[in-house]
């Protein structure tokens, strides 16, 4: 079978890398893809939002399965336009993805079906949020109510700082359109982790635990980015935890979709607040995390191609997932000034060096080739990721790889996984 996997980043070279590895496939091909892709695979020149292009290259080289990445082409519809034309696709269809695509939309359907999560307000109109704001004080967190590619969410210290990101989202100068409705919520407090599971609508098969870390600087501190690194199982997600966060968060999601008229296929990532033993809800995606795919997919150890096809076919019951009984950790590489400006063009070097090194392996995401050699293109560069016993052990192989690569400027936390030791 032919498999066509769609996106460019770090995520989708781990979708690609697992893929690849099944017996039932034997040519996969990425759209867009990069060149770390492009070394086990076949890079496609199309953009993720080329549906019409997407479908008809589908088409014309008899592919057995899409598998979307980001987010943006499921907004767009490209399941409804897949399925319309008998094609076998895995992701939420577009009227499901509005669960990511809109903030308020999310946080209405919680709302609704009772899915723990922080109190909020929707507004359009400045004067109205920043009454809100100076009612409720600060902490408190604004966000932009569309796609924002993981960064439109302040957490703002003070009410000045919340007050100044609601005029910047709406008055159009900050994340364009996806900030012209905001979401005004409660700051919660505790440990987050992302809980992730595949649906068919129906039934429900959780992925393993996973850790994000989103600020650009150690201690989480700085600006909110696409993810920095992340680790797996996260010891914060007792067995507790998982329990509540399957009955009071997937199920009541799943359930409250199809109660909507917008069943939910694919892989639902939930963002969650841990705090003793209460679980929130921070936010829904309607795909895979990233960087938590890298760790999560090196981790399993079943074939991933025959729960894709089962979600895609509408059912997957009787399914399990069998992981490897080892933790993994990966550590984002990002040009210098991320998640700002940040250069691009400088030449990456080590990489050889780090594809030496056992149970490691290095997914890119903003790469580029010029003259045979490997240059940043991206703030997010590379996801070093690595697997040991313990979660100590995977720590220490991530970071035997990231030491062994460099560029002018990079730029990588050093306290990825930590917080797990801590446990």
């Amino acid at each position: 079978m032919k498999v066509l996997v769609i996106g460019s980043g770090g995520r989708e070279h781990a979708l690609v890398w697992k893929i690849a590895h099944s017996p039932l496939v034997e040519e996969v091909f990425c759209a867009p893809g990069n060149p770390g892709i492009g070394r086990i695979a076949t890079n496609v020149p199309l953009s993720v939002d080329d549906l019409p292009g997407l479908l008809a290259f589908a088409k014309n080289e008899g592919v057995g399965l899409t598998v979307v990445g980001p987010e943006l082409p499921l907004s767009l519809g490209i399941v409804d336009l897949f399925e319309e034309h008998g094609m076998k696709i895995f992701g939420a269809r577009r009227n499901a993805a509005l669960i990511e695509a809109s903030k308020a939309f999310s946080k209405d359907l919680m709302k609704k079906y009772h899915v723990p999560t922080a109190f909020y307000e929707v507004f359009t109109e400045i004067d109205p949020a920043v009454a809100f704001i100076e009612k409720h004080g600060a902490p408190i967190v604004v966000k932009a109510d569309g796609l924002a590619a993981g960064k439109g969410v302040i957490v703002a210290l003070t009410e000045e700082e919340a007050i100044a990101a609601v005029r910047e989202m709406l008055s159009g100068n900050a994340f364009g359109d996806a900030g012209s409705r905001v979401v005004i919520e409660e700051f919660l407090r505790g440990e987050e982790a992302s809980f992730l599971a595949f649906t068919d609508g129906r039934n429900i098969i959780p992925l393993a635990s996973a850790q994000d870390h989103k600020a650009v600087y150690d201690g989480d501190t700085g600006p909110n980015t696409g993810g920095m690194g992340a680790y797996s199982p996260a010891p914060v997600v007792t067995p507790a935890i998982h329990a509540k966060a399957m009955d009071e968060v997937m199920r009541r999601t799943v359930d409250g979709m199809a109660a909507e008229g917008r069943p939910y296929r694919g892989v639902l990532y939930a963002g969650l607040m841990i705090d003793g033993e209460s679980v929130k809800t921070l936010e829904f995606n309607a795909r895979f995390g990233d960087p938590e795919c890298q760790p999560l997919l090196m981790r399993m150890k079943s074939d991933i191609v025959p729960i894709l096809m089962a979600v895609a076919d509408g059912d997957i019951s009787g399914m399990e997932i069998e992981w490897h009984d080892m933790a993994a950790v990966c550590v984002v590489m990002a040009s210098g000034g991320y998640p700002g400006d940040y250069r691009k063009g400088d030449e990456i070097s080590g990489l050889d060096a780090a594809a030496a090194i056992d149970d490691l392996f290095v997914f890119h995401a903003g790469t580029a080739e010029k003259g045979g050699r490997f240059v940043t293109s991206g703030g997010r560069v590379l996801g070093v990721t690595g697997r040991g016993g313990t979660v100590a052990d995977a720590i220490a192989k991530a970071y035997e790889g990231v030491e062994s690569i460099s560029w002018e400027g990079v730029h990588y936390r050093r306290d990825i996984g930590k917080k797990a030791l801590g446990r």
